[in-house]
């Protein structure tokens, strides 16, 4: 995988964007293989998609690719997403692609992560204020992805700080996400928003309490429960079930993820 960038595929176009965009998304489509099969390349949406950027014609994945250009090596916070409302739509439809990350400076790639589109849910999608009357596009009401609420598990970097990963590890830890697909996009975000508040926990051993600590974000994000404390517990017995904590006694639980 070579990490360079051809600026030069930017020279023939006036907008930031266009450029951003012709360099980045040429550079995957010659140097990505699909990071849930693992195929050698993916391929790109010739026609216009008005969701997905790449696809892998091996296992049908599809995947959309949001690009920035950033001087510090740490991911942004968050994103700028399309239409609150077809957000809305996509997930529920679950034809949400998957994500593709990729950070750069310099005329080189920092990072790219992948963030499965089974990561996503309405809690990290986060509702703009409508454009103002005078706006071209008044009343419309754009969103933001905020990468910073995704659990860390669903961020498989395929390259980190300028360092590509193994091809093998990316699949495995792709694999290793795949018991938290549900049906359901609600009891995803549940999940999801529980398995984040066990992830910021300093410590592998941790009890209940330690969690019920996060009941006011956890309110914030649900408005309307009033039994979050039930919730919690069950989203606990759930990533039990999936292989991401282990229960250890009254209480007490053990991060194997």
């Amino acid at each position: 995988m070579d990490l360079h960038l051809n600026e030069k595929l930017g020279d023939g176009y006036k907008s930031n964007s266009q450029k951003a965009r012709v360099i980045t998304e040429t550079w995957t489509e010659s140097n990505l293989f699909c990071p849930v099969c693992g195929s050698p390349h993916l391929m790109h949406c010739k026609v216009s998609s008005p969701v997905a950027d790449f696809y892998c014609e091996h296992c049908h994945s599809e995947f959309e690719q949001k690009s920035q250009k950033r001087n510090r090596v740490s991911l942004p916070k968050t994103l700028e997403g399309g239409a609150y409302s077809a957000m809305e739509a996509r997930l529920k439809s679950d034809e949400n692609p998957h994500l593709l990350v990729l950070t750069y400076a310099d005329g080189k790639v920092n990072n790219l992560v992948m963030v499965p589109k089974h990561f996503f849910s309405m809690s990290v999608v986060e509702k703009r204020k409508p454009l103002k009357p005078t706006a071209k596009r008044a009343g419309w009401v754009g969103s933001h992805i905020l990468l910073k609420d995704i659990p860390e598990s669903g961020k498989i970097y395929i390259v980190k700080e300028g360092v590509e990963e193994e091809p093998k590890e990316v699949l495995a830890k792709y694999l290793k996400t795949l018991p938290l697909k549900t049906a359901s996009l609600t009891s995803r975000g549940w999940l999801l928003d529980v398995l984040k508040c066990v992830e910021k926990l300093p410590t592998k051993d941790f009890t209940l309490a330690d969690v019920y600590a996060f009941i006011p974000d956890l309110e914030t994000k649900h408005p309307g429960n009033r039994h979050i404390n039930d919730k919690i517990r069950q989203q606990l017995q759930n990533l039990r079930d999936k292989g991401y904590i282990s229960f250890v006694g009254r209480g007490k639980y053990r991060k194997i993820f």
